[in-house]
């Protein structure tokens, strides 16, 4: 028997998750296997399973860090020195900017569906849109309903699954998206 080979860095599940990431979005969730995951990390596809006991869950750590980075983000324009109008404001562009810069975050978080990925919680989603909820009540001049919140936040993925794939970065839609802002916010308004 050949004496195993040193590698160079210890494996780590960011490392893992980098990979798959990249993987999911070029070939889909289904396409993928773990050997494939480890192969782009130059390991043995049995040093994944020490980390994550199989591709549904290194799947479900990804989503939950990517909804986490974006709740983090909103979270974040709560303690700018900024009127509540322009806050509501940055929180739509954000949210806009989040899924136009992060495009391969944003297809794991909300575009791809499977069977096996559907058993675990959807904790990510729903602690997001919530605090999306609660931020939009909080900053508007009026009582919204909670159907005119999921509204906006349905207009404002609209908009980032549209241009998702067909602009390489944010600013190539920058000026639209502050248009598609100030019309939520002019709708919200009246």
């Amino acid at each position: 028997m050949s004496a195993r080979k040193a590698v160079a860095k210890e494996l780590t599940r960011e490392m893992i998750m980098d990979a798959a990431n990249e993987l999911f979005v070029e070939k889909g969730y289904k396409l993928v296997t773990m050997r494939q995951i480890a192969a782009k990390l130059n390991y043995s596809h049995g040093s994944l399973y020490y980390h994550f006991k199989n591709k549904a869950e290194l799947f479900y750590a990804l989503v939950e860090k990517h909804f986490q980075l974006l709740q983090e983000r909103m979270c974040a324009i709560q303690y700018l020195e900024l009127s509540q109008e322009e806050k509501l404001r940055m929180l739509m562009k954000d949210y806009i900017k989040f899924g136009l810069t992060h495009q391969s975050h944003y297809e794991i978080m909300f575009l791809i569906k499977d069977d096996e990925v559907r058993i675990f919680p959807t904790e990510g989603p729903m602690k997001t849109y919530q605090k999306f909820a609660n931020l939009v009540a909080l900053w508007s001049e009026k009582k919204l309903s909670i159907n005119t919140i999921w509204s906006m936040f349905l207009s404002l993925h609209g908009f980032v699954t549209h241009y998702l794939r067909h602009v390489n970065e944010y600013k190539d839609v920058e000026k639209m998206a502050a248009h598609h802002v100030e019309l939520l916010l002019q709708w919200i308004k009246h």
